[in-house]
Protein backbone atom coordinates (compact mmCIF):
# COMPACT_ATOMS: atom_id res chain seq x y z
CA UNK A 1 0.00 0.00 0.00
CA UNK A 2 1.10 3.50 -0.77
CA UNK A 3 1.26 6.14 1.93
CA UNK A 4 0.32 9.68 0.95
CA UNK A 5 1.03 12.08 3.58
CA UNK A 6 -0.27 15.64 4.10
CA UNK A 7 0.22 18.03 6.38
CA UNK A 8 -1.91 21.06 6.60
CA UNK A 9 -2.28 23.52 9.54
CA UNK A 10 -5.59 23.87 11.87
CA UNK A 11 -6.46 26.69 10.62
CA UNK A 12 -5.40 26.12 6.76
CA UNK A 13 -9.21 27.51 5.27
CA UNK A 14 -8.40 31.26 6.95
CA UNK A 15 -4.73 30.76 5.10
CA UNK A 16 -3.48 33.32 2.53
CA UNK A 17 -0.25 32.28 0.59
CA UNK A 18 -0.14 35.65 -1.01
CA UNK A 19 0.50 37.24 2.28
CA UNK A 20 2.33 34.70 3.64
CA UNK A 21 4.64 35.43 0.28
CA UNK A 22 4.95 38.66 0.82
CA UNK A 23 6.44 38.20 4.30
CA UNK A 24 8.53 35.40 2.97
CA UNK A 25 12.34 36.92 2.83
CA UNK A 26 13.21 34.37 0.03
CA UNK A 27 10.21 35.99 -2.64
CA UNK A 28 10.17 39.79 -3.64
CA UNK A 29 6.70 41.80 -2.72
CA UNK A 30 6.58 41.83 -7.18
CA UNK A 31 7.01 38.15 -7.65
CA UNK A 32 4.11 35.95 -6.32
CA UNK A 33 4.50 31.91 -6.36
CA UNK A 34 2.23 29.90 -8.62
CA UNK A 35 1.45 26.58 -8.52
CA UNK A 36 4.20 24.76 -10.71
CA UNK A 37 1.41 22.74 -12.59
CA UNK A 38 -1.54 24.74 -13.42
CA UNK A 39 1.04 27.75 -13.48
CA UNK A 40 -2.16 30.02 -12.46
CA UNK A 41 -3.34 29.50 -8.47
CA UNK A 42 -1.50 30.57 -6.02
CA UNK A 43 0.93 28.27 -4.14
CA UNK A 44 -0.56 26.99 -0.93
CA UNK A 45 1.20 23.33 -0.55
CA UNK A 46 4.58 21.87 -1.36
CA UNK A 47 5.99 18.50 -1.80
CA UNK A 48 9.10 18.26 0.05
CA UNK A 49 10.15 14.96 -1.73
CA UNK A 50 10.23 16.35 -5.24
CA UNK A 51 10.56 20.04 -3.98
CA UNK A 52 7.88 21.17 -6.07
CA UNK A 53 5.48 24.36 -4.96
CA UNK A 54 1.40 23.26 -5.50
CA UNK A 55 -1.78 24.63 -5.41
CA UNK A 56 -4.41 22.80 -3.25
CA UNK A 57 -6.08 21.79 -6.28
CA UNK A 58 -3.06 19.83 -7.95
CA UNK A 59 -2.03 18.06 -4.79
CA UNK A 60 -3.90 14.69 -6.31
CA UNK A 61 -2.84 15.42 -9.82
CA UNK A 62 1.13 15.43 -8.40
CA UNK A 63 0.93 12.53 -6.44
CA UNK A 64 -0.69 10.47 -9.00
CA UNK A 65 1.93 11.58 -11.81
CA UNK A 66 4.64 9.73 -9.55
CA UNK A 67 3.38 6.96 -7.82
CA UNK A 68 6.90 5.50 -7.26
CA UNK A 69 8.15 7.39 -3.79
CA UNK A 70 6.60 8.65 -0.97
CA UNK A 71 5.70 11.90 -1.65
CA UNK A 72 5.43 14.49 1.65
CA UNK A 73 3.38 17.33 1.22
CA UNK A 74 3.45 20.41 3.63
CA UNK A 75 2.14 23.57 3.66
CA UNK A 76 3.60 26.06 1.65
CA UNK A 77 5.31 28.15 5.01
CA UNK A 78 6.97 24.76 5.92
CA UNK A 79 8.75 23.63 3.08
CA UNK A 80 12.32 21.86 3.09
CA UNK A 81 11.10 20.58 6.81
CA UNK A 82 11.47 17.42 5.42
CA UNK A 83 15.01 15.38 5.06
CA UNK A 84 15.87 13.92 1.64
CA UNK A 85 17.51 10.65 2.09
CA UNK A 86 20.24 10.54 -0.98
CA UNK A 87 19.48 8.06 -3.37
CA UNK A 88 21.40 5.17 -4.14
CA UNK A 89 24.31 5.46 -7.42
CA UNK A 90 24.22 1.45 -7.27
CA UNK A 91 20.44 1.14 -6.72
CA UNK A 92 18.02 3.19 -8.96
CA UNK A 93 14.97 4.56 -6.49
CA UNK A 94 16.34 3.24 -3.57
CA UNK A 95 17.21 5.69 -0.32
CA UNK A 96 20.25 5.63 1.67
CA UNK A 97 19.86 6.13 5.68
CA UNK A 98 23.53 4.79 6.51
CA UNK A 99 26.78 5.85 5.39
CA UNK A 100 30.18 3.82 4.75
CA UNK A 101 33.05 5.61 6.79
CA UNK A 102 35.90 3.35 4.69
CA UNK A 103 34.19 4.14 1.26
CA UNK A 104 33.30 7.16 1.73
CA UNK A 105 29.65 6.89 0.47
CA UNK A 106 25.88 7.21 1.24
CA UNK A 107 24.44 2.87 1.03
CA UNK A 108 20.80 1.80 1.02
CA UNK A 109 19.60 -1.37 2.56
CA UNK A 110 19.96 -3.09 -0.70
CA UNK A 111 23.58 -2.14 -0.32
CA UNK A 112 24.23 -3.54 3.35
CA UNK A 113 22.68 -6.78 2.01
CA UNK A 114 25.25 -7.06 -0.71
CA UNK A 115 29.42 -8.13 0.35
CA UNK A 116 30.34 -5.03 -0.56
CA UNK A 117 30.81 -3.13 2.38
CA UNK A 118 31.14 -6.32 4.61
CA UNK A 119 33.42 -5.51 7.84
CA UNK A 120 33.69 -1.73 6.71
CA UNK A 121 32.57 0.95 9.39
CA UNK A 122 28.89 2.32 9.20
CA UNK A 123 27.05 4.68 10.55
CA UNK A 124 23.76 6.01 10.48
CA UNK A 125 23.73 8.78 7.70
CA UNK A 126 21.56 11.21 10.40
CA UNK A 127 24.63 10.84 12.90
CA UNK A 128 27.29 11.74 9.84
CA UNK A 129 24.76 14.60 9.03
CA UNK A 130 24.85 16.25 12.09
CA UNK A 131 28.54 16.16 12.35
CA UNK A 132 28.78 17.72 8.65
CA UNK A 133 25.95 20.43 10.04
CA UNK A 134 28.46 20.92 12.92
CA UNK A 135 31.62 21.46 10.87
CA UNK A 136 29.71 23.52 8.05
CA UNK A 137 28.65 25.50 11.19
CA UNK A 138 32.10 25.84 12.61
CA UNK A 139 33.64 26.59 8.71
CA UNK A 140 30.30 29.35 8.91
CA UNK A 141 31.01 30.80 12.69
CA UNK A 142 34.87 31.01 11.65
CA UNK A 143 34.14 33.03 8.27
CA UNK A 144 31.68 35.04 10.29
CA UNK A 145 33.75 36.34 12.80
CA UNK A 146 37.81 36.12 12.05
CA UNK A 147 37.81 35.26 7.81
CA UNK A 148 35.27 38.11 6.80
CA UNK A 149 36.50 40.99 9.30
CA UNK A 150 39.98 40.17 8.20
CA UNK A 151 39.56 40.73 4.70
CA UNK A 152 37.08 43.74 5.65
CA UNK A 153 40.24 45.08 7.17
CA UNK A 154 42.59 44.56 3.91
CA UNK A 155 39.34 46.09 1.92
CA UNK A 156 40.12 48.99 4.53
CA UNK A 157 43.91 48.75 4.08
CA UNK A 158 43.65 48.73 0.87
CA UNK A 159 41.43 51.88 0.71
CA UNK A 160 43.90 53.70 3.20
CA UNK A 161 47.07 52.83 1.39
CA UNK A 162 45.08 53.94 -1.88
CA UNK A 163 44.41 57.39 -0.47
CA UNK A 164 47.48 57.95 0.69
CA UNK A 165 48.74 57.13 -2.66
CA UNK A 166 46.79 59.74 -3.26
CA UNK A 167 47.93 62.13 -1.19
CA UNK A 168 51.33 61.95 -1.97
CA UNK A 169 51.44 61.71 -5.63
CA UNK A 170 49.23 65.13 -5.07
CA UNK A 171 51.93 66.47 -2.69
CA UNK A 172 54.73 65.05 -5.35
CA UNK A 173 53.09 66.87 -8.37
CA UNK A 174 52.79 69.82 -6.27
CA UNK A 175 56.68 69.92 -5.29
CA UNK A 176 57.54 69.58 -8.83
CA UNK A 177 55.48 72.65 -9.43
CA UNK A 178 56.90 74.78 -7.30
CA UNK A 179 60.07 73.40 -8.27
CA UNK A 180 59.30 74.06 -11.59
CA UNK A 181 57.89 77.85 -10.61
CA UNK A 182 61.33 77.87 -8.43
CA UNK A 183 62.94 77.52 -12.01
CA UNK A 184 60.81 79.55 -14.10
CA UNK A 185 62.03 82.82 -11.66
CA UNK A 186 65.67 81.30 -11.65
CA UNK A 187 65.24 80.89 -15.67
CA UNK A 188 63.22 84.70 -16.06
CA UNK A 189 66.47 86.42 -13.59
CA UNK A 190 69.00 84.74 -16.34
CA UNK A 191 67.07 85.60 -19.30
CA UNK A 192 66.88 88.83 -18.20
CA UNK A 193 70.72 89.08 -17.36
CA UNK A 194 71.89 87.69 -20.29
CA UNK A 195 69.55 90.42 -22.37
CA UNK A 196 71.20 93.12 -19.98
CA UNK A 197 74.59 91.96 -21.20
CA UNK A 198 73.68 92.00 -24.76
CA UNK A 199 72.16 95.21 -24.56
CA UNK A 200 75.69 96.58 -23.08
CA UNK A 201 77.61 95.26 -25.54
CA UNK A 202 75.15 96.39 -28.01
CA UNK A 203 75.86 100.00 -26.23
CA UNK A 204 79.31 99.51 -26.24
CA UNK A 205 80.00 98.69 -29.89
CA UNK A 206 77.64 101.18 -31.37
CA UNK A 207 79.07 103.81 -29.28
CA UNK A 208 82.12 102.90 -31.10
CA UNK A 209 80.97 102.82 -34.32
CA UNK A 210 79.60 106.37 -33.91
CA UNK A 211 82.55 107.98 -32.81
CA UNK A 212 84.23 106.10 -35.49
CA UNK A 213 81.38 107.74 -37.54
CA UNK A 214 81.18 111.15 -35.83
CA UNK A 215 85.21 110.97 -37.58
CA UNK A 216 84.38 110.24 -41.04
CA UNK A 217 81.64 112.72 -41.37
CA UNK A 218 84.60 115.31 -40.21
CA UNK A 219 86.89 114.15 -42.73
CA UNK A 220 83.49 114.62 -45.52
CA UNK A 221 83.60 117.58 -44.21
CA UNK A 222 86.91 118.87 -44.13
CA UNK A 223 87.30 117.73 -48.12
CA UNK A 224 83.93 119.48 -49.04
CA UNK A 225 85.66 122.34 -47.55
CA UNK A 226 88.80 121.25 -49.43
CA UNK A 227 87.66 120.84 -52.72
CA UNK A 228 85.28 124.45 -52.60
CA UNK A 229 88.46 126.38 -51.96
CA UNK A 230 89.91 124.40 -54.69
CA UNK A 231 86.48 125.73 -56.76
CA UNK A 232 87.48 129.24 -55.41
CA UNK A 233 90.94 129.01 -56.67
CA UNK A 234 90.03 127.80 -60.43
CA UNK A 235 87.69 130.13 -60.76
CA UNK A 236 89.85 133.50 -59.84
CA UNK A 237 91.91 135.92 -61.42
CA UNK A 238 93.76 136.49 -58.32
CA UNK A 239 97.27 134.59 -59.03
CA UNK A 240 98.36 135.59 -55.53
CA UNK A 241 95.48 133.15 -53.95
CA UNK A 242 95.79 130.54 -56.63
CA UNK A 243 99.57 130.51 -55.64
CA UNK A 244 98.51 130.29 -51.10
CA UNK A 245 96.33 127.26 -51.76
CA UNK A 246 98.02 124.54 -50.67
CA UNK A 247 95.91 121.50 -51.30
CA UNK A 248 96.14 118.70 -49.06
CA UNK A 249 94.95 115.87 -51.38
CA UNK A 250 97.63 113.33 -49.54
CA UNK A 251 96.14 113.37 -46.44
CA UNK A 252 92.74 112.19 -47.29
CA UNK A 253 94.22 109.42 -49.26
CA UNK A 254 95.10 107.81 -45.55
CA UNK A 255 91.46 106.21 -45.25
CA UNK A 256 90.46 105.48 -41.69
CA UNK A 257 90.35 101.97 -40.28
CA UNK A 258 87.53 100.12 -40.63
CA UNK A 259 85.67 98.93 -37.74
CA UNK A 260 84.19 95.24 -37.49
CA UNK A 261 82.57 94.54 -34.42
CA UNK A 262 82.35 90.89 -33.59
CA UNK A 263 78.87 90.05 -32.07
CA UNK A 264 78.36 87.75 -29.17
CA UNK A 265 77.40 84.06 -29.72
CA UNK A 266 74.91 82.77 -27.74
CA UNK A 267 75.38 79.26 -26.68
CA UNK A 268 72.45 77.41 -25.34
CA UNK A 269 73.33 74.37 -23.21
CA UNK A 270 71.89 71.05 -24.19
CA UNK A 271 68.00 71.00 -23.19
CA UNK A 272 67.25 67.19 -23.42
CA UNK A 273 70.04 65.71 -21.77
CA UNK A 274 71.16 67.72 -19.21
CA UNK A 275 68.19 69.76 -18.38
CA UNK A 276 66.47 66.97 -16.63
CA UNK A 277 69.25 65.94 -14.52
CA UNK A 278 69.84 69.41 -13.03
CA UNK A 279 66.14 69.73 -12.97
CA UNK A 280 65.84 66.77 -10.97
CA UNK A 281 64.59 63.48 -11.53
CA UNK A 282 62.02 60.42 -10.15
CA UNK A 283 63.05 57.47 -8.44
CA UNK A 284 61.31 54.09 -9.40
CA UNK A 285 58.65 53.13 -7.93
CA UNK A 286 57.75 49.57 -7.07
CA UNK A 287 55.22 47.13 -6.18
CA UNK A 288 55.49 44.17 -3.79
CA UNK A 289 54.18 41.35 -2.87
CA UNK A 290 54.51 39.86 0.51
CA UNK A 291 52.79 36.36 0.98
CA UNK A 292 52.56 36.90 4.88
CA UNK A 293 51.70 40.56 4.86
CA UNK A 294 47.87 39.87 6.40
CA UNK A 295 47.17 37.44 9.00
CA UNK A 296 43.60 36.02 9.82
CA UNK A 297 42.01 38.33 12.77
CA UNK A 298 41.48 35.74 16.03
CA UNK A 299 39.08 36.35 18.59
CA UNK A 300 41.80 35.63 21.57
CA UNK A 301 46.09 37.39 20.15
CA UNK A 302 48.39 34.39 19.34
CA UNK A 303 52.11 35.54 19.91
CA UNK A 304 51.86 35.84 16.17
CA UNK A 305 48.58 37.91 15.63
CA UNK A 306 50.42 40.15 18.26
CA UNK A 307 53.52 40.83 16.60
CA UNK A 308 51.77 41.52 13.12
CA UNK A 309 52.96 45.30 12.34
CA UNK A 310 50.08 47.92 12.20
CA UNK A 311 50.47 49.73 8.53
CA UNK A 312 51.79 53.52 9.90
CA UNK A 313 52.38 56.36 8.09
CA UNK A 314 55.51 58.91 7.81
CA UNK A 315 54.41 62.22 9.68
CA UNK A 316 55.21 64.90 7.21
CA UNK A 317 56.59 67.17 10.01
CA UNK A 318 58.53 64.85 12.48
CA UNK A 319 58.35 65.77 16.22
CA UNK A 320 60.85 65.89 19.31
CA UNK A 321 59.39 64.85 22.16
CA UNK A 322 61.67 64.75 24.99
CA UNK A 323 65.92 65.51 25.08
CA UNK A 324 67.82 63.96 27.84
CA UNK A 325 71.31 66.11 28.59
CA UNK A 326 73.65 63.03 29.29
CA UNK A 327 76.56 63.28 31.59
CA UNK A 328 79.59 62.40 29.28
CA UNK A 329 82.68 64.69 29.32
CA UNK A 330 83.43 64.84 25.95
CA UNK A 331 81.54 62.71 23.49
CA UNK A 332 77.99 60.89 23.64
CA UNK A 333 78.50 58.01 20.78
CA UNK A 334 75.98 54.90 20.72
CA UNK A 335 72.23 55.03 22.77
CA UNK A 336 70.35 51.63 23.52
CA UNK A 337 66.68 51.04 24.69
CA UNK A 338 66.15 48.83 26.98
CA UNK A 339 62.21 49.68 27.55
CA UNK A 340 60.14 52.44 26.37
CA UNK A 341 61.10 53.95 29.83
CA UNK A 342 64.97 53.46 29.75
CA UNK A 343 67.86 53.63 27.54
CA UNK A 344 71.31 52.89 27.53
CA UNK A 345 74.13 55.33 26.51
CA UNK A 346 77.88 55.27 25.70
CA UNK A 347 80.24 57.60 25.23
CA UNK A 348 83.89 59.05 26.67
CA UNK A 349 84.70 56.58 29.87
CA UNK A 350 81.50 54.07 30.63
CA UNK A 351 78.00 53.11 29.92
CA UNK A 352 74.98 54.64 31.37
CA UNK A 353 71.21 54.20 32.09
CA UNK A 354 69.27 56.86 32.00
CA UNK A 355 64.99 57.08 32.69
CA UNK A 356 63.61 58.76 29.17
CA UNK A 357 61.07 60.51 31.55
CA UNK A 358 62.40 61.71 34.00
CA UNK A 359 65.98 62.23 32.18
CA UNK A 360 68.31 61.52 35.39
CA UNK A 361 71.10 58.93 35.27
CA UNK A 362 69.83 55.26 36.95
CA UNK A 363 73.11 53.24 36.65
CA UNK A 364 77.11 53.77 35.40
CA UNK A 365 78.88 50.97 33.96
CA UNK A 366 82.81 50.95 33.29
CA UNK A 367 84.11 48.28 30.69
CA UNK A 368 86.27 45.31 32.27
CA UNK A 369 89.40 46.94 30.66
CA UNK A 370 88.44 50.51 31.47
CA UNK A 371 88.34 51.56 28.17
CA UNK A 372 85.59 53.19 25.99
CA UNK A 373 83.04 50.72 24.74
CA UNK A 374 83.16 50.64 20.99
CA UNK A 375 79.26 49.81 20.66
CA UNK A 376 76.72 49.14 23.14
CA UNK A 377 73.38 46.47 22.09
CA UNK A 378 70.51 45.65 23.97
CA UNK A 379 69.35 42.16 23.76
CA UNK A 380 65.25 40.27 23.98
CA UNK A 381 66.41 39.19 27.11
CA UNK A 382 67.46 43.30 28.36
CA UNK A 383 70.75 42.24 28.98
CA UNK A 384 73.52 45.08 28.04
CA UNK A 385 76.11 43.90 24.94
CA UNK A 386 79.18 45.72 24.49
CA UNK A 387 82.04 45.06 22.19
CA UNK A 388 85.79 46.38 23.37
CA UNK A 389 88.89 46.50 20.65
CA UNK A 390 91.03 47.09 23.06
CA UNK A 391 91.06 43.44 24.63
CA UNK A 392 89.51 42.18 21.58
CA UNK A 393 86.15 40.68 23.32
CA UNK A 394 82.24 40.86 23.11
CA UNK A 395 80.85 41.35 26.72
CA UNK A 396 77.17 40.60 28.33
CA UNK A 397 76.28 42.65 31.85
CA UNK A 398 73.82 40.48 33.50
CA UNK A 399 72.97 41.77 36.92
CA UNK A 400 75.71 44.29 36.81
CA UNK A 401 77.95 41.77 36.44
CA UNK A 402 80.61 41.54 33.15
CA UNK A 403 80.75 38.09 32.17
CA UNK A 404 83.14 37.93 28.18
CA UNK A 405 81.28 35.99 25.18
CA UNK A 406 83.62 36.06 22.48
CA UNK A 407 87.39 36.53 22.38
CA UNK A 408 88.46 37.32 19.07
CA UNK A 409 92.57 36.45 17.60
CA UNK A 410 93.85 38.40 14.87
CA UNK A 411 90.17 40.29 14.46
CA UNK A 412 88.92 43.09 16.27
CA UNK A 413 85.40 43.58 17.19
CA UNK A 414 83.20 46.95 16.51
CA UNK A 415 80.09 47.35 16.06
CA UNK A 416 77.16 45.00 17.49
CA UNK A 417 73.44 43.91 17.50
CA UNK A 418 71.14 41.85 18.84
CA UNK A 419 68.59 40.10 15.99
CA UNK A 420 65.15 38.52 17.02
CA UNK A 421 66.19 34.90 17.17
CA UNK A 422 68.51 36.68 20.24
CA UNK A 423 71.80 35.96 18.55
CA UNK A 424 74.24 38.67 18.01
CA UNK A 425 75.69 39.92 14.75
CA UNK A 426 79.34 41.16 15.26
CA UNK A 427 81.18 43.70 12.57
CA UNK A 428 85.00 43.32 12.98
CA UNK A 429 88.18 44.04 11.23
CA UNK A 430 91.46 42.02 11.03
CA UNK A 431 94.80 43.65 12.91
CA UNK A 432 96.44 44.53 9.50
CA UNK A 433 92.62 46.70 8.59
CA UNK A 434 92.45 45.25 5.19
CA UNK A 435 89.83 43.00 6.14
CA UNK A 436 86.29 43.80 7.29
CA UNK A 437 82.98 41.19 7.95
CA UNK A 438 80.52 41.01 9.54
CA UNK A 439 80.07 37.28 12.08
CA UNK A 440 76.39 36.20 12.83
CA UNK A 441 76.93 34.32 16.41
CA UNK A 442 74.71 31.99 18.44
CA UNK A 443 75.87 32.43 22.08
CA UNK A 444 79.47 32.53 21.51
CA UNK A 445 79.52 29.82 18.58
CA UNK A 446 79.89 31.39 14.37
CA UNK A 447 76.94 30.08 12.52
CA UNK A 448 77.58 32.69 9.48
CA UNK A 449 80.32 35.26 7.90
CA UNK A 450 79.41 37.85 5.68
CA UNK A 451 82.26 39.32 3.66
CA UNK A 452 82.34 38.83 -0.31
CA UNK A 453 79.83 39.16 -2.87
CA UNK A 454 79.04 36.74 -5.36
CA UNK A 455 81.80 37.96 -7.42
CA UNK A 456 84.56 37.36 -4.64
CA UNK A 457 84.44 41.13 -4.35
CA UNK A 458 84.28 42.33 -0.54
CA UNK A 459 80.82 43.24 0.49
CA UNK A 460 82.80 46.85 3.05
CA UNK A 461 85.17 48.50 3.18
CA UNK A 462 88.81 48.30 5.12
CA UNK A 463 90.85 50.61 7.18
CA UNK A 464 91.92 50.56 10.66
CA UNK A 465 89.38 52.79 12.40
CA UNK A 466 86.42 52.15 9.74
CA UNK A 467 82.77 52.07 11.17
CA UNK A 468 79.92 49.68 10.54
CA UNK A 469 77.16 50.34 12.53
CA UNK A 470 74.33 47.13 11.95
CA UNK A 471 71.05 46.61 12.19
CA UNK A 472 68.27 43.52 11.52
CA UNK A 473 65.10 44.39 9.64
CA UNK A 474 62.25 42.73 10.10
CA UNK A 475 62.55 40.66 6.71
CA UNK A 476 65.59 39.54 8.34
CA UNK A 477 67.95 41.89 5.97
CA UNK A 478 71.02 42.82 7.82
CA UNK A 479 72.20 46.52 7.05
CA UNK A 480 75.48 48.42 7.61
CA UNK A 481 75.83 51.60 7.76
CA UNK A 482 79.22 51.69 6.11
CA UNK A 483 80.58 55.51 6.51
CA UNK A 484 84.18 55.06 5.04
CA UNK A 485 82.43 53.54 1.61
CA UNK A 486 79.47 56.37 2.10
CA UNK A 487 77.17 53.72 1.80
CA UNK A 488 74.47 51.78 3.28
CA UNK A 489 74.73 48.08 2.45
CA UNK A 490 72.04 45.36 2.71
CA UNK A 491 72.14 42.00 2.50
CA UNK A 492 69.62 39.21 2.94
CA UNK A 493 69.62 36.68 5.21
CA UNK A 494 71.61 34.48 3.50
CA UNK A 495 74.37 37.20 2.98
CA UNK A 496 73.43 37.83 -0.61
CA UNK A 497 73.89 41.80 -1.58
CA UNK A 498 70.19 43.31 -2.10
CA UNK A 499 71.58 47.00 -2.54
CA UNK A 500 73.52 49.84 -1.96
CA UNK A 501 72.03 53.22 -0.81
CA UNK A 502 74.57 55.89 -1.09
CA UNK A 503 72.16 58.70 -0.52
CA UNK A 504 69.88 61.47 -1.74
CA UNK A 505 70.57 64.92 -3.39
CA UNK A 506 69.38 67.20 -2.48
CA UNK A 507 70.71 66.64 1.08
CA UNK A 508 69.79 69.23 4.20
CA UNK A 509 73.33 70.83 3.83
CA UNK A 510 74.55 69.83 0.47
CA UNK A 511 77.19 67.46 1.82
CA UNK A 512 78.38 64.33 0.61
CA UNK A 513 76.84 61.41 2.96
CA UNK A 514 78.39 60.11 5.80
CA UNK A 515 76.25 57.12 7.43
CA UNK A 516 76.76 56.45 11.07
CA UNK A 517 74.51 54.53 13.33
CA UNK A 518 71.58 52.60 12.07
CA UNK A 519 68.33 51.33 12.75
CA UNK A 520 64.89 49.56 11.25
CA UNK A 521 61.44 49.74 12.56
CA UNK A 522 57.99 48.01 12.25
CA UNK A 523 57.54 48.89 9.26
CA UNK A 524 60.78 47.28 7.81
CA UNK A 525 62.40 50.97 7.10
CA UNK A 526 65.88 51.42 7.78
CA UNK A 527 67.19 54.87 9.36
CA UNK A 528 70.33 56.17 9.30
CA UNK A 529 72.20 58.70 10.83
CA UNK A 530 74.49 61.11 8.73
CA UNK A 531 76.27 63.49 10.94
CA UNK A 532 77.86 65.30 7.88
CA UNK A 533 74.31 66.44 7.00
CA UNK A 534 73.21 66.90 10.33
CA UNK A 535 70.03 64.99 9.86
CA UNK A 536 68.40 60.69 9.48
CA UNK A 537 67.38 59.26 6.27
CA UNK A 538 64.62 57.24 5.97
CA UNK A 539 64.72 54.17 3.16
CA UNK A 540 62.30 51.18 2.61
CA UNK A 541 63.85 47.94 2.63
CA UNK A 542 64.18 48.22 -1.04
CA UNK A 543 66.55 50.87 -0.72
CA UNK A 544 64.38 53.74 -1.91
CA UNK A 545 64.62 57.03 -0.17
CA UNK A 546 61.21 58.05 1.68
CA UNK A 547 62.47 60.85 3.56
CA UNK A 548 64.95 63.09 5.97
CA UNK A 549 64.44 63.64 9.94
CA UNK A 550 66.64 66.76 11.04
CA UNK A 551 64.61 68.47 14.26
CA UNK A 552 67.67 70.74 14.68
CA UNK A 553 69.85 67.78 15.19
CA UNK A 554 73.38 68.29 15.44
CA UNK A 555 76.24 65.80 14.64
CA UNK A 556 73.65 62.71 15.02
CA UNK A 557 75.89 59.45 15.52
CA UNK A 558 74.04 56.19 17.48
CA UNK A 559 70.09 55.77 16.71
CA UNK A 560 67.88 52.87 18.42
CA UNK A 561 63.48 52.45 17.90
CA UNK A 562 61.76 51.30 20.71
CA UNK A 563 58.80 49.06 20.70
CA UNK A 564 56.50 52.23 19.34
CA UNK A 565 58.63 53.68 16.61
CA UNK A 566 60.09 56.59 18.21
CA UNK A 567 63.52 56.84 17.47
CA UNK A 568 66.20 57.92 19.92
CA UNK A 569 69.28 60.11 18.17
CA UNK A 570 72.50 59.94 19.98
CA UNK A 571 74.24 63.10 19.33
CA UNK A 572 77.91 63.00 19.30
CA UNK A 573 79.31 66.74 20.33
CA UNK A 574 76.14 68.00 22.61
CA UNK A 575 76.03 64.89 24.38
CA UNK A 576 72.06 65.25 24.12
CA UNK A 577 69.52 61.92 23.25
CA UNK A 578 66.78 63.17 21.37
CA UNK A 579 63.38 60.75 21.32
CA UNK A 580 61.38 62.16 18.16
CA UNK A 581 58.01 60.41 17.06
CA UNK A 582 57.90 60.35 13.08
CA UNK A 583 55.34 57.78 12.31
CA UNK A 584 51.24 58.14 13.38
Amino acid sequence: MIKVHITVGEDSRHYDPQADLMMDSRTSAQDVMRCDLCETALVQMHCDTCLVNLCKACVGEHFSADLSKPHRIVDVKDRNSTLLYPGCTSHEKERCEMYCNQCHISVCSTCLASSQHLGHELSKILQVLGEKKEKINKEKNELNETIYPTYQDILSDIQNRMSWLEKKYGDLSTAITKHGEDWHREIDKLVQKLKSEVEEMKTTQLHTLQKHLDEVNKKISEINDEINSMDVALDSNDISKVFSLMPNVEEYKNLPHKILPSLPKFNPGRIQEELSKLFGTLSSISVRSEEHGYSIKTTQKSPEAASAPVIKQLLDEPQTVTTIHTEYDRYLYDVACLSDEEIWTDGTGNMKLYSIKQGSLLKSITTRSGNTPWDIAVTNSGALVYTDDSDRTVNIVKNEEIQTMITLQGWRPRNVCSTSSDDLLVTMNSDDGKQYKVVHYSSSTVTQTIQFDDQGHPLYSSGDYSTKFISENRNLDICVADTTAKAVVVVNQAGKLRFRYTGHTPAPQNKPFYPRGITTDSQSHILTADDNNDCVHIIDQDGQFLRYIDCGLSDPWGLCIDTNDNLFVAQRRNKQVKKIKYQR
